[in-house]
């Protein structure tokens, strides 16, 4: 079932009579269109972004219980995994895991949802108190959502760094996440950059409008029409959208409302802006409850909005990830040498009582930039093996093998950010 990420050719799909696929048969599909996709016209008009009848003929694909074979279930078109029932020392399973994950966000559904992401509640319970503090000291300050109305929820622009900067323990126990970092890898490769920001919608929030995300989706749609049909398809491989549940998120209170398979039409930046494709969104969405501690992972491209909280008492917080390609330029900027000082000493701390060393790895990786450029090459050349210099990740293993005190990392991390500037 592996299509490659030239799969999306949602393009060759012009049809009149759109019938129900499986996955099988989607497969097929899209093998036929891969060579009529390379002799598509460069641009895309704003005025003629592409036919619903290919994105009518792509939601009309079926996910059948055979089709991710490690799936908890089914339901609703999108996968549902039990983390819980896998050890995330068993190499063969998570490599299982990630595989199946990457073909359903690449070529199939485009969403995942994953039970006991983050299992222990107690570190949630502690990071929606520091969370709620951030909120209180910026509530003089109205900040919009940029697809749904201002003041209708409560949102933490940059929760990554403010985290770290209110609670490090807290932030290290949150992000020394094993999955966050296989799920991140599967899709997007190493040295991945995470930005997150929280959003807490309130009882009677009104939903998002359909949209696809960073980074096409942030550009009008004249500016989104600059960019060649090949740029369009490449920008969803560069990011990973996920949320992590902070509350329970019964259907009622608004869950991501989400259209799979929409990821596959490739002119769909500029489609969803248009009102025949937000009305079949509207008629074809469908959504899925959380539970404390559950997250759900997307491919940017599929077509999705932030559901209506119809509850009266329930305030669905959700911290929201962002996670960039080493090759990709994350929407916030991240301070990670205040990031590394405040948390240094958690650090070191998890690392001593860590004994696989995995819990350490996905904090490291959360918290460093593990791929070294842009860089000076001048005053950072590349190291004896005649490949890249090194990076925050490579100093911070060093830090940790040699227990360097936080003055000590801090002065290494910004000679290196001093080194790698023009």
């Amino acid at each position: 079932m592996q299509i490659h990420a030239g799969g999306n050719v949602g393009a060759a799909l012009h049809v009149t009579n759109p019938s129900s696929l499986s996955m099988a048969g989607l497969q097929r599909t899209i093998s036929r269109g891969i060579s009529a996709l390379g002799r598509a016209a460069r641009p895309l008009a704003v005025s003629n972004p592409g036919s619903l009848d290919a994105l009518k003929t792509l939601c009309e694909t079926k996910v059948g219980s055979s089709d991710y074979r490690r799936a908890k279930t089914v339901e609703r078109n999108i996968p549902i995994y039990d983390l819980a029932s896998t050890s995330i020392e068993d190499l063969d399973a998570v490599v299982g895991l990630q595989d199946e994950w990457y073909h359903a966000l690449n070529a199939g559904p485009g969403v995942v949802v994953l039970k006991n992401f983050l299992s222990d509640h107690s570190v949630i319970k502690q990071a929606n108190g520091v969370f709620d503090n951030i909120i209180k000291r910026e509530a003089a300050s109205t900040k919009g959502d940029h697809f749904a109305a201002a003041g209708s929820n409560s949102r933490v622009w940059n929760s990554f760094q403010k985290h770290a900067e209110q609670d490090p323990a807290n932030f290290v126990h949150y992000y020394a996440n094993p999955w966050l970092d296989r799920v991140s890898e599967a899709w997007l490769g190493p040295f991945y950059q995470i930005t997150a920001q929280l959003n807490v919608v309130r009882p009677g929030g009104k939903p998002q409008s359909a949209h696809r995300d960073y980074h096409l989706g942030f550009q009008s749609a004249d500016a989104c029409a600059l960019f060649p049909r090949s740029m369009q398809i490449a920008s969803q491989y560069l990011t990973l959208q996920g949320g992590i549940a902070h509350s329970a998120v019964p259907l009622d209170s608004g869950p991501t409302r989400l259209l799979p398979f929409s990821q596959l039409l490739p002119e769909g930046y500029l489609a969803w802006r248009l009102p025949e494709f937000t009305n079949f969104f509207n008629e074809r969405w469908v959504s899925l409850p959380m539970e404390i501690g559950d997250a759900v992972f997307f491919n940017p491209a599929l077509f999705h909005a932030a559901g209506q909280n119809d509850t009266k008492t329930i305030e669905r917080s959700v911290n929201l990830l962002q996670i960039s390609s080493a090759f990709g330029r994350p929407m916030e900027s991240v301070n990670n040498l205040k990031i590394i000082r405040k948390s240094w000493e958690q650090l070191k701390k998890l690392a001593r009582d860590d004994k696989e060393g995995h819990r350490t790895a996905a904090c490291v990786n959360a918290m460093a930039e593990g791929y070294p450029f842009p860089s000076n090459l001048d005053r950072r050349p590349p190291g004896p093996d005649g490949m890249a210099p090194i990076s925050e990740v490579d100093v911070l293993w060093e830090g940790l093998r040699d227990n360097w005190s936080t003055d000590h990392i801090s002065e290494k991390l910004q000679q290196l950010i001093d080194d790698s500037d023009s």
